[in-house]
C-alpha cells in the first residue's frame, strides 16, 4: 500500500473549454502518484485525446492533439528531455499532473501555457481497487506519535487535538453518519496497547505556522544539496 497524491480528471467541458483557443496540443500525462490513482497515466493521457479530438471534429475546430507521458512531472531531471526537444512544439500543454507537477512545467517552460488537466484532491492511500482515502494533511508537525497512527488533523472534521467533540454519536462524526469519529478510533487504539492514559493529557493549540497558512514552505537540506558554483 502506497500513499500518493490523489487527484481526478476535471470534467472534459472544462478542459475543452480551457483548450478552446489553441489548436497545437499536448496531452502530457504523469507516470507516478496520478498514475496509480489512474487520473493522469499514460492511459488516461491517451483517453483524454481522443474525447478531446471526438469533441473537436463534433464541433468543426480544427485541432492537433499529441500525447507524451513523463515518468514525474515534479523534478527537472525528468522533465528535462521533454522540455529540450519537444516543449516548444506546441501553442498548449494540458498537464495530467498534481498541482505540484504543473507549477515545476510552469517553471521549466515559462514561456509557454500549462494548463492543468486534473483536480488535486489529497494526501492518501488507495483503500480498495477504485477507491483512495484521504489520511495526511501535510501539516508540517506530526502528531502520529500521541494517537498512535491515527491523525485527528485529517480525520476529525474539525482537526480536534483534546478528543471527540460534542457531536460524535455511536463512533461516527456528526458531519455523516458515513465519517468514523477520529477520536473514538483513536481511544480504541490508544486502549488496545494499554495507553488510554494519554487521553488525559491536555494538547496547547496547534501551531499551524508549520503548514500552508504562513506560505508555501521549504525544506533545505544541505547535507545533501549540490554546489551551484555561485
Amino acid at each position: 500500500m502506497k500513499n500518493l497524491i490523489v487527484a481526478e480528471r476535471k470534467p472534459l467541458a472544462e478542459i475543452a473549454e480551457m483548450l478552446k483557443p489553441f489548436r497545437k496540443i499536448c496531452i502530457l500525462g504523469c507516470g507516478t502518484c496520478v498514475t496509480v490513482c489512474l487520473a493522469g497515466g499514460e492511459k488516461e493521457a491517451a483517453e483524454t485525446a481522443a474525447a478531446l479530438s471526438l469533441l473537436r471534429q463534433k464541433e468543426g475546430q480544427e485541432a492537433e492533439i499529441s500525447t507524451f507521458t513523463l515518468l514525474r512531472q515534479c523534478e527537472y531531471e525528468y522533465i528535462d528531455d521533454f522540455v529540450n526537444k519537444n516543449g516548444h512544439d506546441f501553442d498548449v500543454i494540458l498537464s495530467l499532473a498534481c498541482g505540484v507537477g504543473v507549477q515545476t512545467m510552469t517553471a521549466r517552460l515559462p514561456d509557454k501555457i500549462i494548463l492543468p488537466g486534473l483536480n488535486t484532491k489529497f494526501l492518501g492511500y488507495p483503500l480498495e481497487q477504485g477507491v483512495w482515502k484521504e489520511n495526511c494533511l501535510g501539516c508540517g508537525n506530526c502528531v502520529l506519535d500521541l494517537t498512535l497512527g491515527i491523525c485527528p488533523i485529517t480525520r476529525c472534521s474539525k482537526s480536534m487535538l483534546n478528543g471527540p467533540c460534542g457531536g460524535s454519536q455511536e463512533g461516527k462524526c456528526e458531519v455523516s453518519k458515513d465519517i468514523d469519529c477520529a477520536w473514538h478510533l483513536i481511544y480504541e487504539r490508544l486502549s488496545k496497547m494499554g495507553m488510554a492514559g494519554r487521553m488525559d493529557t491536555i494538547q496547547p493549540p496547534k501551531d499551524w505556522s508549520t503548514s500552508h497558512h504562513g506560505g508555501p514552505r521549504t525544506i533545505i537540506r544541505e547535507d545533501v544539496r549540490l554546489e551551484t558554483g555561485e
